[in-house]
């Protein structure tokens, strides 16, 4: 018996590609174990799928029966092999990207059916030399563990819901026949999955707030994937192999072969280029709904260096680097996945959109510049309708200059950072209320609250420091919390009885959580609401010049992108087919899907949720809320935004008291923020650093 390697590194692939056909080339990959690249090969609506998939599994077949009869090192490396081809390309015909790409549904039935009445034969003669089937059960393990990636070490409660649908799937193994039953389970559930159900009937589209798992979430419809600082250090705690060199996908170097290869010496292009190794997986991940689509699915968001990010000099210098990178890289990749398919096709451009900082008025410069570019942004570190609403602006503008030159466009994003602006509003109501309370029962009452809250302190904290403490998300989440309830009650502040307070509190936490659901209902009704989109599209061929075909263009690919959210209605409530993609960090995908499996739950009932009106008294309450001045900023537009409204024949009564560019860098959760993004950035160029020297 030989015994199984768990890991076996891809060989070499030569350039240019050397093949007469296409099921040369996909065996070939395959055998030299690039099967996700060969698997992906198959996402194209030009190639005649059926009959090539018989001409693979043809040629791997005869692979097979060779390792069944000699059972040698070499063969059941190249049969485990096979099998993992098998379950990616069955994967892709099972899932989402069959649609985003436009596969012909029945001959996707009929490669289904060749794939499994060839994994019967494989099985049969693997039973034959072996009973506990070997190379199937570690091909299967091989595979869960892949599922299980996500917040394995980065572990946030409740986990992901990868982890949680892998443990599912292994529980309907069957031990006679592994490899079937797992793709048969693996099947039943992720068509049954909320997120395979919303996308696959056009009810939503979602993006994934990690730099993992991305290739199982594209089997369930994701079509996007959000990276920062912190999640691309996310990204080497799960993956440790990042550090060392095997990456899983093709032509992706390991950290320390990319900087010997380039010379990079200094901490920033290190850090940089560290990212890159973490985010460039992801490129190849969805390269091929990205082609398949026109452009419209597929995009990855990679963050810039928060450090620069008032600089529009620094940030394009960054950008345009980190773009020049990943287009060398996927001309590579794009010789193999494209190979054989339409000259026209654009080879190497990157999937790739910029996250620029809305925190200062140099993020619409910046948008409105790589925009014209042809290189898409997603704006982030934004919180307010008038933040978002200038950058759609300076969005359209450079969008304009590029249809103009006839660049076709990408989908780009406009982000509503949901949950860290709902922290921020719980944050500032708690200060404000912790305050009355202690004008009447004094510092010595505040000592108490952070002991009840188990917050430790050093001692030499100003009363506005612990104050901060005590209110932080960290430790007062949700703003309910027992030891702040007496606090409150004791003072008299909300009621006299804990019981009345508890009760206020909550309302104030619930009312608190609908105010990112605002803004991203607000900013979509300005722009996409079926009653003024229609006119933006009039406004951008008056004011650019352009033709009624090229404004729909500019539009057309803008998506709002709901995100840090807590709970699961912050997706529920902001779904529709057009304009919106919702991205959703693995521990949340996990709370959807177990708000899906609650009685009578259904999806269809949330259709076009996003034009949903939210109640007036919640509203009328925000308003009396201490928070309300916050609440103002946030959700109202400024005096020269309605005057461009007003010029695209836009009128909505949403009020002049918002947040002016000027005003955005000292907003409180731009603040917060930016601190976290930056001490992430530092921390990870630190560990950087560390690992290559």
């Amino acid at each position: 018996m030989v015994m199984l390697q768990k890991t076996s590194a891809p060989a070499p692939l030569p350039l240019p590609p050397k093949a007469s056909g296409h099921a040369e080339l996909v065996s070939a990959l395959v055998l030299s174990g690039h099967t996700k690249l060969a698997a992906d090969h198959f996402l194209h609506r030009e190639l005649p799928l059926p009959e090539v998939v018989a001409q693979t599994l043809r040629e791997l077949t005869l692979v097979v029966r060779r390792a069944s009869c000699y059972w040698d090192e070499r063969g059941i490396l190249e049969w485990l092999r096979s099998y993992d081809f098998l379950a990616q390309l069955y994967f892709n015909l099972i899932g989402v990207e069959r649609k985003w790409v436009g596969l012909d549904e029945e001959e996707v039935a009929a490669s289904i059916r060749l794939l499994r009445e060839t994994l019967k034969s494989w099985q049969e003669w693997e039973r034959k030399a072996d009973p506990d089937l070997p190379v199937s059960r570690e091909g299967v393990e091989a595979l869960l563990s892949d599922m299980k990636k996500p917040m394995s070490v980065y572990y946030r409660p409740p986990g992901s819901m990868l982890s949680r649908m892998a443990d599912r799937i292994r529980e309907r193994l069957d031990d006679r026949n592994l490899f079937e039953s797992f793709l048969e389970a693996g099947r039943e559930e992720f068509q049954s999955n909320i997120y395979y159900k919303l996308s696959f009937s056009g009810l939503g589209k979602f993006g994934n707030d990690y730099a993992l798992g991305l290739r199982w979430l594209r089997h369930l419809g994701f079509v996007q994937v959000s990276t920062n600082p912190v999640l691309a250090a996310c990204a080497y705690e799960d993956e440790p192999a990042l550090w060392e060199g095997f990456s899983g996908e093709s032509f992706c170097p390991d950290l320390k072969t990319a900087r010997a290869e380039r010379g990079v010496k200094n901490p920033d292009e290190l850090t940089m280029l560290a990212t890159e190794v973490s985010v460039f997986p992801n490129l190849a991940v969805f390269r091929p709904i990205f082609i398949g689509s026109g452009y419209e699915h597929g995009m990855i968001s990679y963050q810039l260096n928060p450090f620069v990010a008032d600089s529009v000099e620094a940030s394009l210098r960054d950008a345009l680097k980190i773009y020049s990178d990943a287009t060398d890289f996927l001309v590579k990749y794009d010789s193999y996945l494209l190979w054989g398919y339409s000259p026209s096709l654009e080879r190497g451009r990157p999937n790739l959109v910029f996250k620029v900082a809305g925190n200062s008025p140099a993020s619409i410069r910046i948008t409105a510049e790589l925009e014209s570019l042809g290189i898409g942004t997603n704006n982030t570190e934004t919180y307010s309708v008038s933040q978002e609403t200038h950058l759609i602006l300076a969005k359209m503008e450079g969008r304009a200059m590029a249809v103009r030159r006839g660049v076709k466009l990408t989908t780009v994003y406009e982000t509503t950072m949901i949950g860290r602006l709902d922290d921020h509003l719980r944050e500032v109501e708690a200060e404000i209320l912790l305050r009355r309370a202690l004008a009447v029962l004094g510092e010595g009452a505040l000592n108490e609250l952070l002991e009840g809250l188990g917050v430790k302190v050093k001692g030499d904290e100003s009363v506005e420091e612990k104050i901060e403490l005590a209110c932080d998300r960290k430790y007062l989440r949700p703003i309910h919390k027992e030891p702040f309830v007496k606090l409150l009650a004791k003072a008299g502040v909300l009621g006299n009885s804990p019981a009345e307070v508890e009760e206020k509190l909550k309302v104030i936490d619930d009312d608190l959580t609908h105010v990112g659901i605002l803004v991203t209902k607000r900013v979509y009704r300005i722009f996409f609401s079926p009653e003024n989109r229609k006119k933006w599209v009039s406004y951008l061929a008056r004011k650019y010049g352009l033709s009624e075909e090229q404004a729909e263009e500019v539009l057309r690919g803008i998506d709002m992108l709901p995100a840090s959210k807590r709970k699961p209605r912050e997706t529920l409530l902001t779904l529709s087919r057009q304009h919106v993609t919702n991205t959703e960090f693995p521990n949340f995908q996990a709370l959807v899907f177990e708000e899906s499996l609650s009685p009578n739950f259904d999806p269809m009932s949330f259709r076009e949720s996003i034009a949903w009106e939210v109640d007036k008294e919640i509203l009328r309450r925000l308003e009396r809320y201490e928070v309300g001045e916050e609440c103002r900023k946030v959700l109202e537009l400024t005096p020269g935004l309605i005057q461009v409204l007003r010029e695209a024949g836009v009128e909505v009564d949403f009020g002049s008291g918002g947040l002016p560019p000027e005003s955005w860098p000292a907003f409180g959760a731009v603040q917060k923020t930016r601190k976290e993004f930056k001490e992430a950035y530092e921390s990870f160029k630190q560990k950087v650093l560390q690992k290559v020297g």
